[in-house]
């Protein structure tokens, strides 16, 4: 091998693993901004970067995660990773195979808020959620939407995934006394 064939070679390996972006299949919607792609043979749970969408049991939740799901499930798609979360998830930007941002398209159909909290400085994302607000597009169609980090504030997490389980578990707690 010719001495610059191996210098362009090593180079290009290491700013693309610089970078850290690889491509992937979604196999799985989790809700509006959880997704789980396949890396490989290995399956990576991502979570959309600076965007929140509804949980699956608020108004607009399901509409939501149908909407990530037309537009990624089963594609092969990019992903730029920025960070790991608490729940150990790679947080990053997903890149459609036609090049648009599905976080950012979500954000433009109304089926999630820019999650300003952790993407500040975002000014697309600001952009694409007044133009959404301003058209009544999506979850911009209810008078008087509930952010989802104020949603999970006022709602027990197990009445998140299961509406009932609250007054189940509080018909229980005034049979003990």
């Amino acid at each position: 091998m010719r001495p610059l064939t191996l210098i362009s070679l090593i180079f290009a390996f290491a700013v693309s693993s610089c970078s850290g972006n690889y491509a992937a299949r979604v196999i799985g919607v989790s809700d509006g901004d959880s997704i789980t792609v396949l890396r490989g043979r290995t399956p990576v749970r991502i979570r959309l970067h600076g965007v929140d969408a509804p949980e699956t049991t608020q108004d607009f939740g399901k509409r939501a995660k149908q909407i990530a799901s037309d537009l990624a499930i089963g594609k092969r798609v990019t992903i730029q990773p920025r960070d790991k979360d608490r729940y150990q998830r790679t947080v990053a930007e997903v890149i459609l195979p036609d090049g648009r941002s599905l976080n950012h398209e979500l954000v433009r159909q109304g089926a999630a808020w820019w999650y300003r909290q952790y993407a500040p400085g975002d000014r697309e994302l600001a952009r694409l959620e007044s133009q959404a607000r301003g058209a009544r597009r999506g979850l911009w169609s209810q008078p008087r939407p509930t952010p989802p980090w104020d949603w999970r504030k006022e709602s027990p997490r197990s009445q998140q995934n299961v509406p009932w389980m609250g007054r189940v578990k509080s018909l229980l707690r005034r049979g003990r006394r």
